[in-house]
């Protein structure tokens, strides 16, 4: 789908309170890595990541999800917001959605719609285009989306279960370690039509392919305030690069780009050889992206948004870029956008 009317209005982030280092969790694992004759390093030497952050217990989404939306509404009229989408993998509970304390948080208008919307790693890229549509068709002008992920429950039921298994090795490890690069992060992004900021960012449009075969591939399971996950990490990536070859091709027919037309790259934010296997396959450059999950890990649908703002933080975007974002997230489902950055 391609949009004409479509702006980035503003965004923020917010950063977790605490981090766990790769080498601290090894640490932790220390029995386990003995028993399975693991060497030390093995998993920042994998995944690329040094540490990745959280919050303390018991610290909702909803707030972490506020606290990037109050950066964001610092300069704008709540009054105007017309749509609220909570995009998190976390959510403070299973009902109502965590949109309306999001909402109760903000102090929004009554008028205001709200909604939840989880699509695992690509909530707030999905909602990206939904909202987009909306505004593009003049149902509303405005979208608040959200997103608070909090990795500390997931990490530390994982460690737990790891060290509490006599029976763990090698093998045994292989589905927990994807598990243990997932990183928390709150952000927020305020999409608005063009007449309300001609000057801001351009959404210009993107696509989505799903490869629902591949579904078993990575799953969480448990409640709002305990997580497990198992990934088959080796052949979520293949699949994964294979729906991002297919969805890269549709994507830019819908912009009307070549490769050569991208400035720059912000990709999901797994880990190293994903970041290499996806760049290397989609014949792009590997000079050309921005990278947060060395320090944040893989921060759930908050990764690519974070990760374009940290990028603009660090004025690594420049007036007129061609930005791609090139999103993937299990189920298995690619979404990608194509944005004109003009600020």
């Amino acid at each position: 789908m391609k949009f004409n009317h479509l702006r980035l209005h503003s965004w923020a982030s917010v950063d977790p309170t605490q981090f766990l280092t790769s080498d601290q969790i090894e640490s932790e694992l220390q029995v386990l890595y003995t028993r399975a004759k693991l060497p030390e390093g093995r998993l920042e030497l994998q995944t690329g990541i040094k540490r990745r952050g959280f919050w303390p217990k018991g610290t909702s989404p909803s707030s972490i999800a506020s606290e990037a939306a109050q950066k964001v509404l610092k300069n704008f009229p709540r009054e105007k917001i017309d749509l609220l989408i909570h995009a998190s993998v976390c959510r403070d509970f299973l009902e109502p959605a965590t949109a309306a304390k999001v909402h109760f948080n903000l102090k929004l208008s009554p008028h205001c719609m709200i909604s939840d919307l989880s699509n695992a790693c690509l909530g707030v890229l999905s909602s990206m285009l939904m909202a987009g549509q909306m505004i593009e068709s003049g149902a509303i002008k405005t979208a608040l989306i959200v997103s608070g992920e909090n990795s500390g429950p997931l990490l530390e039921e994982t460690i737990n279960y790891l060290k509490n298994d006599p029976s763990m090795d090698r093998k045994k490890i292989k589905p927990f370690i994807a598990s243990l690069t997932i990183g928390s992060a709150g952000v927020a992004f305020l999409l608005t039509h063009d007449s309300l900021a001609p000057n801001a960012p351009k959404v210009l449009g993107g696509s989505t392919l799903t490869d629902s075969s591949s579904v078993e591939l990575c799953q969480g399971d448990g409640s709002t305030q305990g997580l497990m996950m198992e990934t088959d990490s080796e052949a979520l990536l293949i699949a994964g690069v294979k729906l991002s070859q297919e969805n890269w091709k549709k994507c830019r027919d819908v912009l009307g780009w070549q490769n050569s037309d991208v400035d720059k790259i912000i990709p999901h934010q797994v880990g190293v050889a994903h970041r290499m296997a996806m760049l290397n396959e989609l014949g792009l450059p590997l000079d050309r992206d921005f990278q947060t999950f060395e320090f944040f890990g893989n921060t759930g649908s908050a990764a690519v948004p974070l990760t374009l703002i940290k990028a603009a933080e660090a004025q690594f975007l420049k007036p007129n870029d061609k930005v791609a974002l090139l999103g993937i997230g299990s189920g298995l489902t690619s979404t990608m956008l194509g944005l004109e950055w003009n600020s």
